[in-house]
């Protein structure tokens, strides 16, 4: 067992890695003050803005980030701005939402209408249906900083009204990790003929995407962050990964390696529990090797799938009953670690806001910021990112025990497994259709694929 951790910890200690000051890296803790930033940072930025994200919606807080983009381009001319999101989101509605012929990509033409083209909102079709994988790249540079989140660009993202998405926003001003950054996504993505643009009068349909998309979907799984290594021995530091694919995922061997190097204590944020097998396996070892182990999840109820009784029901509302059922399971099986203090489950639930924390913070000393779901899906399908931050001498500790302070305001602990509403209490509709899918074993399809 020693060797694997020796083995995991030297993988680690041997990536290449971008030296860093503490005193550029901080932390915010709410949506209100993630949109505040956002909306500064875009307003201060002199050379450059990429933003990277699942989606940019048609709403009032996407409007006000489209508007502040254009605002910033009037008065900086020079400014290079670039809103990358996912190909096929942009051109469909809200999930469950009536079909209708106006989306994101409407919207995104009719401003450009009025205001013009200084802006590029690009498209990525990382496969051929958004079914298949989506583009989850994310990051948002504005000259040599970066803000990090795995938050898009909605009313509930930036708690435009009364209700919110908690995220994490971590904000890191370097300008190697910056370059690197937005060198990735100019050479890797942008300058491929497989992305189009989405702001023109006219989207270039999928089909005439074909063969360039199987050529970036091929060179995605090889593509690398490239900076020049330095000598970061014993320094706060900072490695930006990116992953596509089951195999030869940089991104998700850096993440198992995380979990197996552990010897102390590992923090875990998900808002769905639905680890692929790999990691499961991970964190099982990891449990039996005396690892204190402390996951903060979303309740059910915080779920962005969740759909009250009192509203018509929809398949999709199941998902985060299936998620809770997962979470019950993992629960009864770990009771001893759970009972002994070794393993601590926090269930997150704020009114009716939800949760979307994604990320692990390994013995006070590797945190992985990123917008990686950890699930079967997004391990195999997804084209993900993430920011390794290494920091032996726990710089960071205070701003991370902060960050998890703030978080775990609003959970509540597991002591016993029952704590967990069994199947037997779910609304009848709910229950009828995870009932049948126990008895067909499409369950374990399901869990696959989500």
């Amino acid at each position: 067992m020693s060797s694997r951790i020796d083995q995991s910890l030297s993988y680690l200690n041997n990536l290449k890695k971008i030296p860093v000051e503490a005193g550029n890296v901080d932390c915010l803790f709410s949506t209100k003050s993630f949109k505040t930033e956002l909306l500064k940072q875009i307003e201060k930025a002199k050379k450059r803005i990429y933003l990277t994200a699942l989606y940019l919606e048609a709403d009032e807080a996407g409007e006000d980030i489209l508007n502040a983009l254009y605002l910033a381009k009037k008065n900086t001319p020079e400014l290079d701005i670039v809103v990358l999101i996912d190909y096929h989101r942009a051109q469909r509605g809200l999930i469950g939402s009536k079909k209708s012929s106006a989306t994101n990509t409407t919207w995104y033409q009719e401003v450009a209408r009025v205001e013009g083209l200084g802006i590029s909102i690009v498209g990525i079709p990382v496969k051929r249906k958004e079914l298949f994988g989506v583009q989850h790249l994310k990051g948002f540079i504005f000259d040599d900083e970066i803000l990090y989140s795995g938050a898009s660009f909605n009313n509930i993202y930036l708690n435009q009204h009364d209700k919110y998405r908690l995220d994490r926003y971590w904000l890191i001003e370097n300008k190697k990790l910056a370059n690197s950054m937005v060198e990735f996504l100019q050479n890797s993505i942008l300058n491929t003929a497989a992305v189009a643009s989405l702001n023109t009068e006219t989207i270039t349909p999928f089909p005439d995407l074909k063969v360039a998309h199987k050529k970036l979907s091929r060179a995605l799984k090889e593509s690398r962050y490239s900076f020049i290594e330095e000598d970061c021995t014993d320094q706060l530091s900072i490695v930006p990964i990116s992953g596509l694919g089951a195999r030869k995922n940089r991104l998700n061997k850096t993440i198992r390696k995380i979990f197996q190097s552990a010897t102390k204590e590992v923090v875990l944020f998900t808002p769905y529990f639905n680890l692929p097998k790999a990691l499961a396996k991970d964190i099982n070892a990891l449990l039996k090797r005396g690892v204190e182990l402390t996951i903060v999840v979303g309740d059910k109820t915080a779920n962005d799938f969740f759909i009250p009784e009192s509203e018509p029901f929809r398949t999709i509302s199941a998902l985060p009953y299936l998620y809770e059922c997962n979470l019950k399971q993992f629960c009864k099986t770990h009771q001893t670690s759970i009972a002994q203090g070794q393993l601590n489950i926090h269930l997150w639930k704020a009114g009716n806001n939800s949760f979307h924390l994604k990320g692990i913070y390994s013995d006070k000393r590797f945190v992985m910021l990123t917008g990686h779901n950890l699930n079967p899906r997004a391990w195999r399908l997804d084209l993900e990112n993430g920011l390794l931050i290494d920091d032996p001498k726990q710089q960071l500790e205070g701003l991370l025990q902060d960050e998890l302070s703030e978080i775990l305001i609003n959970t509540t602990r597991i002591n016993e497994y029952t704590d967990i509403t069994d199947i037997s209490l779910y609304p009848e509709n709910v229950k009828k259709l995870l009932m049948r899918m126990r008895r067909l074993k499409a369950d374990k399809l399901v869990k696959g694929l989500i």
